[in-house]
């Protein structure tokens, strides 16, 4: 009788637990970090320790393609919505709404995000948002969110966006985090880029992505979580916006819980792909009007 009553007991937990987690998840976190105005070029030359230990531990490919315009908010949007400024409508660097009639909406009343996507199918799952640009905030569909948090004055005050993020992730354990940092942009736009500075800039920020992975160490979920570093676009001498490779290519780098290791992958990839990639982790069917493919072969 005893044992009958365990049984039962132990189908309740696993039922218990499915709901939260889905059984086709690859993992059961996912941390990723964005870098404004990362091209792919800079990534030999760069000091990046932190990041190069990601590709050297995960996969990666340094041919990602930004959407057009190579500017932030149409391919933050993009990143995020699985589909290009044509189907989204979010066509300029500063959208804050879609220029373009979006060609669905959700429940939110904005395009489907991979955010969105993630809440409706597991409203217990811990969401968050850090970013040191607002503008990120009208792209990420916010009513989905847990944890909403734009780090204001980051350029005065560089290493608060690793802090705010630490706390979070160690408080908080999410299903899924954004976190967004603004440079080296800036310094791309001040200085040039593929200059010291930049190269500076990139060493510092990479400082700030190791305290990020300390962080899920010390959460106790390192195990059970993928990173993925990547960029809304690139540049050339102090601008981006046109249609150069130096503008147009951005890295992806995807580490973790059943990632392979040490595998640069050649097939072709654009920003769309990034949610479909987050979706397949997740388990989620994405909506008919995303035309991203979930980059498969990166995967055990």
């Amino acid at each position: 009788m005893k044992t009958s009553k365990l049984i039962w007991v132990l189908a309740i937990l696993v039922l218990c637990s499915s709901s939260m987690y889905g059984g086709g998840w690859k993992a059961k976190h996912v941390v990723l970090i964005g870098l404004d105005g990362w091209g792919a070029y800079s990534v030999k030359k760069a000091n990046m320790p932190n990041v190069k230990r990601l590709m050297a531990e995960g996969s990666y490919t340094l041919k990602k393609r930004s959407v057009l315009p190579s500017s932030s908010a149409v391919n933050w949007g993009s990143m995020y919505m699985g589909a290009g400024p044509e189907l989204h409508g979010y066509t300029e660097w500063g959208s804050k709404v879609p220029e373009l009639p979006s060609r669905v909406t959700d429940e939110d009343g904005i395009f489907p995000t991979i955010f969105g996507l993630l809440h409706r199918a597991y409203p217990k799952a811990e969401i968050g948002c850090i970013c040191e640009w607002d503008g990120i905030r009208y792209v990420v569909d916010t009513l989905a969110l847990n944890f909403d948090k734009h780090v204001e004055n980051a350029l005065d005050n560089p290493t608060e966006t690793a802090r705010v993020a630490v706390e979070y992730i160690k408080r908080a354990k999410p299903t899924l985090v954004n976190i967004v940092y603004d440079e080296p942009d800036h310094v791309g736009h001040k200085i040039g880029h593929d200059t010291p500075a930049y190269y500076d800039k990139m060493a510092e920020l990479d400082g700030y992505i190791g305290q990020i992975i300390q962080a899920v160490k010390e959460a106790g979920i390192y195990d059970e979580t993928i990173f993925i570093v990547t960029a809304d676009h690139g540049g050339i001498n102090k601008g981006h916006g046109g249609k150069t490779m130096l503008e147009m290519e951005t890295p992806f780098i995807i580490c973790g819980k059943n990632v392979k290791k040490g595998y640069e992958f050649t097939e072709s990839m654009m920003q769309f792909d990034c949610a479909s990639t987050i979706a397949y982790i997740f388990g989620l069917k994405q909506p008919q009007v995303w035309i991203g493919r979930p980059m498969t072969q990166v995967f055990k």
